[in-house]
């Protein structure tokens, strides 16, 4: 809670205002307690006036000066001493270190061209600074391959945008407003822990809390009901739900009538989607389906939460677009506490950055993008893989020829993400790393996984050092963030790295010279569209947040108004037609004999007996005290979380003779991984869950799930599929011979 009254008072304490950079939609704003003799930062807490925060942070955002100040924190540039994967360096000089990349960086471009450059980067800040900031305009200027951030949300947002136009929804202050509120694929309380307090107070009030989710989660124990559905299969669920509000007559004529278009295409294709139907895909009973539909169709309003994990698998887009449809079909939008919120990210999507990220200064505007969940086939030397890696995010994109696939990836430069541990295909992404003609520079605060596999090391500071600017995927408030405290060491923020690694590389333009808070003053200040008239710099500097421009209550689709083609929700999408996808909702089943990954989809023929052949899937939401890899370097999050391990349901672990708390192997086409077994009843037969992620050299054997984790795409926008792998699992214990199963395929 705030801790504002232990400070405010005291003349040898500053108090400053920031804004955390993390993953997750809630963007808190934060204080620190700095004492001014020493400059060192005592204390954080959540800023109590913030309407979301109000006065609170998670429970790894609390320990964020642990963090900060973590002995294992990079304060000075490293070499590489050793071969690629041992963690060997020597500190070096900024200007050393520098120099050595400048002159490495233009002779793979003079050689190969300035495609042969890749970045890759994600959410270790989520700032429009330091996240893809200064580091835009340094690779527009080289020219460099573009990079597709797919890893998290693209599938979802795709089906979204589809249906609604943007990713515009209920307000979370407005869910307070609810009579049912429906959490499906999302953990709130790990993972949206400030949207929490609002369901809270709808409760008070009479409303039910329902969570549609695989696994009990935090979140489904503290609801009122949790219904267990087997993974993949939401938009079975949500076309059942429909046919019963449309065959039954409880659908809101008017909205649908004034507000969507194809309903009737929708209600004939509904007509064949029964519960009963439903039911043998979802493993939810019908009868328990044909009431959650009358439950959601009478309750007004009625809310749903969606989040990523709901679509992070080969039908996700799909999913995302069905379920998107209930709201309008009930007319749900039209009150206060009604529709559906995937993210508010919709709201600052006309901030104008162009003035930040300087597109103009790309000699080539089409050059080629690659996917981030391929960055193992990026990183091959073999044309047909690279090839798989462009980005194609449509069905009706085709894999470019070997002519036009471009050079071989022969510069790798991460900043704000950990490849090596984080990303599908671990095996094929470390052989890429370890590649003696890749040079490969990253911008970190720790030595993490893929740091290891580093030319050249470069020390980061974290958000108590840097300027940047926030909007929030959970709320619609912009945050500023003001250094609390000085550098650490020699370390620079990422901004600064790319001003000086543009000027070795002799890049002189006046972009490269401008401060990072005259450069975040000036996009402020740049702002033209009404929704940032109340999003001044002063305001900024003095509160740290300041709220769009929006109704109050907002209620974006009350009166139709969709920023879709046709101006309406579009059950029926003329653009999905033409983009190779079916304009309807549906719901198709993963056909496993039609993946290709470049390895077959096949999982192995085990070559030793075991107890059961039956492969499971294989989901891997966020550890409670983890985010991503950012907070796997704290001791106590790591002590919290005790050990990498394996959830699964009682029944599946009778059949392959594995106990509780026994080590277990798991693997498939793509290798394996060693875990400890959590034999529990809060998981869906047939379906087991690895709580991720974890640092690789974290784990065990050195490896975590994200080894058995393919490549391949969802079907909307090339997303991920990290709840979508199809594994074995066999006890590993001494006294069970038939664990004595091989992987087929272990790269690195």
């Amino acid at each position: 809670m705030s801790r504002i009254h232990l400070y405010q008072n005291n003349p040898a304490i500053d108090v400053v205002t920031g804004a955390c950079p993390h993953d997750c939609p809630d963007t808190c704003s934060w204080q620190v307690a700095v004492d001014q003799q020493t400059g060192q930062a005592i204390d954080i807490w959540g800023n109590a006036s913030h309407p979301i925060t109000q006065g609170r942070l998670c429970g790894k955002v609390d320990r964020y000066l642990e963090r900060t100040y973590h002995t294992g924190r990079l304060t000075t540039p490293l070499r590489r001493v050793g071969p690629k994967g041992s963690g060997q360096f020597e500190p070096v000089s900024w200007e050393s270190a520098l120099a050595a990349i400048g002159t490495r960086l233009a002779a793979i471009v003079e050689e190969w061209g300035s495609q042969a450059v890749l970045p890759y980067s994600y959410s270790g800040t989520l700032g429009y600074l330091q996240g893809e900031g200064m580091a835009a305009r340094f690779f527009n200027r080289m020219g460099a391959s573009k990079l597709a951030r797919t890893i998290c949300s693209e599938a979802g947002f795709e089906g979204y945008l589809y249906t609604l136009g943007a990713t515009l929804g209920t307000a979370p202050e407005d869910f307070a407003h609810a009579r049912l509120i429906l959490i499906w694929g999302s953990n709130t309380l790990t993972s949206n822990l400030h949207l929490w307090q609002f369901v809270q107070a709808a409760r008070k009030k009479g409303a039910r809390v329902v969570v549609i989710d695989p696994a009990r989660t935090r979140t489904a124990k503290a609801a009122d009901e949790w219904i267990a559905i087997r993974p993949g299969t939401d938009a079975a669920l949500a076309l059942a739900m429909m046919h019963v509000i449309i065959d039954e007559n409880l659908h809101d004529t008017d909205y649908v009538e004034k507000y969507t278009i194809g309903f009737e295409q929708l209600a004939r294709r509904v007509k064949a989607w029964t519960p009963e139907r439903a039911a043998a895909i979802t493993g939810i009973p019908a009868e328990r389906i044909r009431a959650l539909a009358i439950d959601y169709a009478a309750a007004s309003p009625a809310a749903i939460r969606v989040n990523y994990g709901m679509q992070r698998h080969a039908g996700g887009g799909m999913a995302m677009r069905t379920i998107t449809c209930l709201p309008a079909l009930v007319g749900s939008w039209r009150t206060q506490g009604g529709g559906i919120q995937l993210s508010a990210s919709g709201g600052f999507r006309r901030l104008d950055l162009s003035g930040l990220q300087r597109p103009d200064l790309r000699r080539d505007p089409a050059a080629r993008t690659i996917n981030m969940n391929r960055l193992g086939d990026a990183l091959s030397l073999d044309p047909a893989r690279v090839a798989l890696s462009h980005y194609r995010p449509r069905p009706v994109d085709s894999v470019p020829s070997r002519e036009k696939i471009g050079p071989p990836v022969k510069a790798l430069i991460v900043y704000n993400a950990n490849p090596a541990s984080a990303t599908p295909d671990q095996s094929a992404v470390t052989a890429g790393l370890a590649r003696e003609d890749l040079f490969t520079v990253v911008m970190e605060q720790f030595q993490t996984d893929t740091a290891n596999y580093a030319d050249y090391i470069l020390p980061a500071t974290t958000q108590l050092e840097q300027w940047d600017l926030h909007r929030s995927y959970g709320h619609n408030y912009l945050s500023l963030n003001r250094p609390a405290i000085a550098r650490l060491g020699e370390c620079l923020p990422n901004a600064e790295i790319f001003r000086r690694l543009a000027a070795s590389l002799g890049y002189t333009d006046d972009c490269f010279q401008t401060d990072d808070e005259t450069i975040l003053r000036e996009l402020v200040q740049s702002q033209t569209q009404p929704e940032f008239d109340t999003c001044d710099w002063e305001t900024l500097l003095r509160d740290g947040y300041a709220r769009l421009n929006l109704p109050d209550p907002y209620l974006p689709f009350a009166q139709g108004n969709f920023p879709t083609p046709s101006g309406k929700c579009e059950f029926y999408s003329q653009r999905m037609a033409d983009d190779g996808y079916d304009p309807l909702p549906t719901y198709e089943s993963r056909d496993w004999g039609k993946i290709v990954d470049g390895v077959g989809a096949d999982a192995p023929e085990p070559q030793f007996p075991i107890s059961n052949t039956q492969p499971l899937i294989c989901i891997s939401p966020p550890a409670h005290s983890f985010l991503n890899t950012s907070f796997g370097v704290v001791d106590r999050l790591r002590t919290r979380e005790k050990e990498p391990t394996l959830q699964m349901h009682p029944a599946d672990a009778a059949a392959r003779q594995i106990t509780d708390g026994e080590p277990v192997r798991v693997w498939n086409e793509l290798g394996e991984v060693a875990l400890i077994v959590r034999v529990t009843d809060d998981l869906i037969p047939g379906t087991v869950l690895a709580p991720g992620v974890w640092w690789a050299s974290h784990s065990p054997d050195g490896r975590n799930i994200n080894r058995v984790v393919g490549q391949y795409e969802a079907d909307m926008g090339a997303g991920a599929c990290f709840y979508d792998a199809r594994v074995f699992v066999a006890s590993a214990a001494p006294d069970h011979a038939d664990a004595l199963v091989p992987a087929v395929r272990e790269v690195g």
